[in-house]
């Protein structure tokens, strides 16, 4: 399966919410045919066929990303003793 990129699925989701916001405000046609494509959009990228699931498969894909790919042995930017983040 191929995995979304994480800008484009924060991005679409970034616009997702905006459009919600909007249309919820005032009502016009305009915002609900761009929130239509990009409720489309956010559904064919995550591979479901629901708003809701797809928002819920788009955080965990970015809850995942933020957490990196498991490694074994310290962390990266981690102290090897602590395991604690160091500033690099």
């Amino acid at each position: 399966m191929i995995v979304p990129d994480p800008k484009a699925v924060r991005t679409l989701l970034t616009r997702f919410a905006s459009l919600k916001i909007a249309q919820a405000e005032q009502e016009r046609p305009e915002t609900a045919r761009e929130l239509e494509d990009v409720t489309y959009t956010l559904c064919v990228l995550m591979g479901t066929s629901d708003v809701r699931e797809a928002v819920d498969a788009a955080d965990q894909l970015l809850a995942a990303a933020v957490r990196g790919p498991a490694i074994p042995g310290p962390k990266r930017g981690t102290d090897e003793e602590s395991g604690l983040y160091v500033a690099v």
